[in-house]
C-alpha cells in the first residue's frame, strides 16, 4: 500500500494568483499534490527551477544532478578554517534535520541523499568583501 501526496489546489490559486479552478490553460498536478499551471512549470524548467514554488519539494527526478554535486563537492575542498564546520539542514524532500559538514556548494540530507536541503541553523559565512564593508 503506497501513501500517495493530497492533492492540495494552493487555495485554487497558481504561483502567478491565476486562479486555476477557471483558467483556460492547462494544469498539472506536481509530485508533491500541489496544482500549477503546466506553462508556468515549463518556464521555470527554462530557469533550472525543479522545485514546488509552494513546499519547495523536487518535481523531477534530480538523482543525476545530486551525483554531480558529490563529484564537485569531492573536488572542492573547503579552506581549513571550515573543514571541521558543522551546519543543521532541513531536507526540502523528506523532512528531516540533519547535522553535516559546512560546504559551499551544497548541504545533502543524511536522510535521503537530497541536496535539496536548505541551512537552518549553524555558521553563518560572510564573504570577505562583505565582511570588510561590515567593519566599523
Amino acid at each position: 500500500f503506497e501513501k500517495k501526496p493530497m492533492i492540495s489546489f494552493s487555495f485554487g490559486f497558481c504561483v502567478n494568483l491565476q486562479y486555476l479552478f477557471v483558467t483556460l490553460r492547462d494544469i498539472t498536478v506536481l509530485p508533491c499534490g500541489h496544482t500549477i499551471h503546466l506553462g508556468c512549470v515549463k518556464e521555470m524548467e527554462k530557469h533550472h527551477r525543479y522545485s514546488c514554488p509552494v513546499c519547495s519539494k523536487s518535481i523531477c527526478d534530480m538523482s543525476s544532478l545530486w551525483k554531480k554535486l558529490d563529484q564537485v563537492i569531492a573536488s572542492t575542498p573547503m579552506p581549513e578554517s571550515y573543514r571541521n564546520k558543522m551546519v543543521w539542514v532541513l531536507c526540502n524532500v523528506c523532512g528531516v534535520n540533519s547535522q553535516v559538514q559546512f560546504h559551499v556548494v551544497a548541504h545533502k540530507c543524511l536522510s535521503c541523499n537530497s541536496y535539496n536541503t536548505r541551512q537552518i541553523q549553524g555558521t553563518l559565512i560572510i564573504p570577505h568583501v562583505l565582511q570588510e564593508s561590515l567593519r566599523w
